[in-house]
């Protein structure tokens, strides 16, 4: 089984920083792409950003520029570094990534449990 645990969400003001992490554990043989998707009240879930092992990153258009995402593979590891947030920011944040459990198995896609972002004005 692989388990995502998040992690950084919290309360903060706009214009503000936050970094949440997510780190996957279990079984791992490899993990292809890592992303971060969320969901605000009253809304469909929504990728915010994802990065391919070995790639460029890709983002959605209302957090280019102020959001950057980063892997470490040695940690099986993402982050997701937020700056200039906004009101419209809010949202429950979930990690999710697309793991090869082990050798000659298929890929599953695998979610954390969410973190909370507030952005207050």
């Amino acid at each position: 089984q692989v388990q995502l645990v998040e992690s950084g969400g919290g309360l903060v003001q706009a214009g503000g920083s936050l970094r949440l992490s997510c780190a996957a554990s279990g079984s791992i043989f490899s993990i292809n792409v890592m992303a971060w998707y969320r969901q605000a009240p009253g809304n469909e879930r929504e990728l915010v950003a994802d990065m391919f092992s070995g790639s460029s990153a890709t983002y959605a258009d209302s957090v280019k520029g102020r959001f950057t995402i980063s892997r470490d593979n040695a940690k099986n590891t993402v982050y997701l570094q937020m700056n200039s947030l906004r009101p419209e920011d809010t949202a429950v944040y979930y990690c999710n990534a697309r793991v090869r459990p082990a050798r000659g198995s298929g890929y599953g896609d695998y979610w954390g449990q969410g973190t909370q972002v507030t952005v207050s004005s």
